[in-house]
């Protein structure tokens, strides 16, 4: 186990921790000698992957099995794990959840859990998490996940590129608004990683085939989200040349969906 002095007994707590770059995120993060607290809808998941840690880096972690498309679950999740743990250096918000379709097509109970997983359960965990960071005055961070699809809009990608812009929106202010402050805020804005995300957001899988060789491989996603944790990196952007696309778009918004057309449309 090769320690990592940054990481070397922080608590951070992980969403989405039971599957992707969740599950990655906390195992890198044991194997650095800190203590990842796993959360995710799945026990048995979060049970499995806790096990798997203390058997392969010889560290512990802590699990929450919650829904975070319940509101009230939500409130009362921070106050219990610093409750337990006495202390939590971090937050990584990095639960989400896509669905594919154009806006005539668009189920609104699909919006309306996209909005609460990518967005309202981001900030509730955020702002429940301030005052204990403040009152630490230590080196605390929180991580959101969010996607290039909040920077870039394409077709089938209503609902989920708005909520993935709400959250780096909020991202933004939440850096401003902690600038003074011993917390930094970092947005990890990622093109298409090759995940399970994918088996619900694009059930026939026509897109998954169409962005195949460019899909990111997740153990490289979390090994840069990792490198850059507890420092004052505001944004991770991959892949490069997605988020370079990104800055054409905002300049010439319309060349760009002129001559990408067909680049644009792979859903």
């Amino acid at each position: 186990m090769k320690i990592n002095q940054r990481l070397l007994d922080k608590k951070i707590v992980i969403t989405g921790a039971s599957s992707g770059i969740g599950e990655i995120l906390a195992k890198k993060i044991a194997s650095q000698g800190g203590f990842p607290i796993l959360v995710a809808r799945s026990r048995d998941k979060l049970v499995t992957i806790q096990k798997e840690i203390d058997q392969l880096y010889n560290q512990k972690s802590a699990i929450y099995p919650i829904d975070l498309t319940d509101n009230n679950k939500i409130d009362h999740l921070i106050p219990i794990i610093f409750n337990e743990n006495k202390q939590v250096d971090g937050l990584i918000n990095n639960a989400g959840v896509g669905v594919f379709d154009s806006i005539e097509d668009m189920n609104y109970d699909d919006l309306l859990e996209m909005f609460q997983l990518n967005v309202f359960a981001g900030i509730q965990l955020s702002q429940s998490i301030l005052p204990y960071f403040r009152k630490t005055n230590a080196n605390t961070q929180i991580v959101n996940v969010i996607s290039q699809a909040a920077k870039i809009s394409t077709p089938k990608s209503a609902a989920y590129a708005s909520s993935k812009q709400a959250m780096l929106g909020f991202t933004n202010v939440l850096r401003l608004e902690c600038k003074m402050s011993s917390i930094s805020i970092m947005a990890v804005n990622l093109g298409p990683v090759r995940t399970n995300f994918f088996e619900r957001a694009d059930k026939d899988g026509t897109y998954k085939q169409n962005v195949e060789r460019y899909m990111l491989d997740p153990e490289r996603v979390a090994d840069k989200i990792v490198t850059h944790l507890f420092t004052s990196k505001r944004e991770i952007n991959m892949p490069l040349w997605m988020e370079l696309g990104s800055i054409f778009y905002r300049l010439i918004p319309g060349v760009m969906e002129a001559v990408l057309r067909k680049q644009f449309d792979k859903k």
